[in-house]
């Protein structure tokens, strides 16, 4: 049995690939691009496109202004890059996300412990945020909660490239998340599989549960993790958190 915390915990905030959903990554971002550079392929190059928009989503992640959302951001970056009208931009960007997202249900599931975790969450009265990384749009986000089963809970925040100003591992996104739920540092945990993305949530004064079901640690970070466990531990954890009274 991992420690409690010391504080009472109100909210935890959840990455979602590889840490509520099962995916294959790089399947699906190959995907994605082409599917959505094949609705543009009558006005540029699809490679072109493909390097663009992988090129502006590594650009969006280091992004630290601020002052915009990251949708205004990625959108000029793309528009231009390509000569490209935005509001052309956004009108077959939406198309895709109508019809183009069907393609790759198959490469996402849940785990098996993924709706025990969420709904001891709930039943704790708990908020639960969904603090995957701000790059996809919200349909996007929308159809892998879709396809993992997961999209029916109530969640209190679910940042996507349209209400987000930065992106993980930016100190930035996890304080705008705290502000937004209403709750301090200390009254929240990130749970996430990703040592260069999640754990940088203790940089805000968050503790960390690293879930290492389907583990990255591009650094060799692991060790810096407040919690550590798989699935079934994470569910124990949540489990024995108090549950919370309503203010």
């Amino acid at each position: 049995m991992q420690p409690a915390p010391s504080e009472p915990i109100r909210g935890i905030l959840f990455d979602l690939d590889g840490t509520l959903l099962e995916i294959e990554m790089e399947r699906y971002i190959d995907g994605y691009v082409d599917g959505l550079a094949r609705c543009f392929e009558d006005l540029t190059d699809r490679v072109v496109f493909a390097e663009v928009l992988i090129s502006s989503a590594y650009a969006l992640i280091a992004n630290r202004d601020g002052e915009q959302t990251n949708e205004q951001v990625f959108l000029s970056m793309i528009a231009r890059q390509l000569g490209i009208g935005k509001h052309q931009l956004h009108q077959r960007l939406q198309h895709f996300l109508k019809d183009g997202l069907a393609a790759l249900t198959h490469l996402v599931k849940p785990f098996p412990q993924s709706r025990s975790i969420l709904r001891s969450c709930f039943d704790r009265n708990l908020k639960v945020a969904l603090a995957t990384n701000p790059v996809f749009p919200r349909p996007a986000i929308d159809a892998r909660l879709h396809s993992a089963g997961l999209v029916d809970f109530p969640y209190h925040l679910i940042s996507s490239y349209e209400n987000s100003h930065y992106c993980k591992p930016n100190r930035e996104f996890f304080l705008d998340i705290l502000t937004r739920l209403g709750l301090g540092p200390e009254q929240v945990i990130m749970v996430g599989n990703d040592t260069r993305y999640d754990l940088p949530a203790r940089h805000a004064g968050i503790a960390t549960y690293l879930v290492d079901t389907c583990l990255i640690d591009h650094d060799q970070l692991a060790g810096h993790a407040t919690y550590r466990g798989n699935h079934d531990d994470l569910l124990q954890f949540i489990r024995h958190l108090p549950r919370c009274r309503n203010d």
